[in-house]
């Protein structure tokens, strides 16, 4: 056990990944250290395939580093544990159960919880998500926006202290995924879980983010770590404001160079 660090939810220390491969190994994670505070909202940032997904599997216990540790309030990972939710980028709702009992299924085979909290909780999860009229449809019913509200909503039941999130609003259009980022806000500002989210989607990252852990390409390195001080409530109001299109700007910086030479060398394989 490691000496407790005040006010951290996770620490990663000198994480690094690779993968076998033909040939030389392929590295993914090149000695990644920093800290998650708690309850706070991170967004690690980086262009498309340079290793955040695999850092958050490592964090979540799915995988494991090459070298380095990863700490949850001090305890070093060495597999998933209940103080950990993730929400994964495809949808995840189970077809055959209705919304309200996809939300509440984990806690429905907790024996220390009566079924009357476990029913109280999903209706208010089900109102602060923003799925209120929708309790009885089936997941074939409901739009993608919806489905991921339901996969967010099921984390939250399980009450984890750390919830990880891997690009969830990917695959949405672009105007569910705004109001996707506002509700998601407007659920952390509620609740103030430790939230720990990868993207690639610059604009995302500022509105979403206490601080936003910029990474290079792959093999990913942490380029810069850029606190966004922007008044909370948030709403997209923000996004006209004179402090985010100059945050955007810095961030953009950051990260242009790299999405380029990505791009590049997709162009390169075909």
């Amino acid at each position: 056990m490691s000496p407790s660090k005040p006010g951290v939810d996770i620490e990663i220390l000198g994480v690094s990944r690779e993968f076998p491969a033909k040939g030389a190994p392929v590295r993914v994670l090149e000695e990644i250290t920093f800290d998650v505070p708690d309850r706070e909202f991170g967004v690690i940032l980086g262009p498309s395939g340079c290793g955040k997904s695999t850092l958050l599997r490592i964090i979540a216990g799915l995988d494991f580093p090459t070298a380095g540790r990863v700490l949850v309030h001090s305890q070093e990972v060495e597999g998933p544990g209940a103080e950990r939710g993730f929400v994964f980028q495809s949808y995840t709702a189970f077809p055959w159960l209705t919304v309200r009992d996809n939300i509440r299924f984990g806690a429905r085979f907790r024996s220390d919880v009566a079924p009357e909290q476990v029913d109280a909780k999903a209706d208010e999860l089900i109102q602060m998500i923003g799925l209120a009229g929708f309790e009885e449809a089936y997941p074939n019913r409901i739009s993608g926006g919806m489905r991921q509200r339901v996969a967010i909503a099921r984390t939250l039941m399980a009450d984890p202290e750390i919830v990880l999130m891997d690009e969830p609003f990917g695959a949405l259009d672009a105007q569910t995924r705004e109001v996707m980022q506002e509700s998601l806000v407007a659920t952390w500002e509620a609740l103030h879980k430790t939230i720990l989210f990868v993207t690639h989607d610059i604009e995302e990252a500022l509105f979403l983010a206490e601080r936003i852990y910029v990474f290079s390409a792959r093999p990913a390195r942490l380029r810069k770590v850029v606190p966004v001080p922007l008044p909370r409530p948030r709403t997209f109001e923000v996004k006209t404001s004179r402090a985010f299109l100059d945050l955007k700007a810095e961030v953009m910086a950051l990260v242009r160079p790299d999405t380029l030479a990505t791009a590049a060398e997709k162009n390169r394989g075909r």
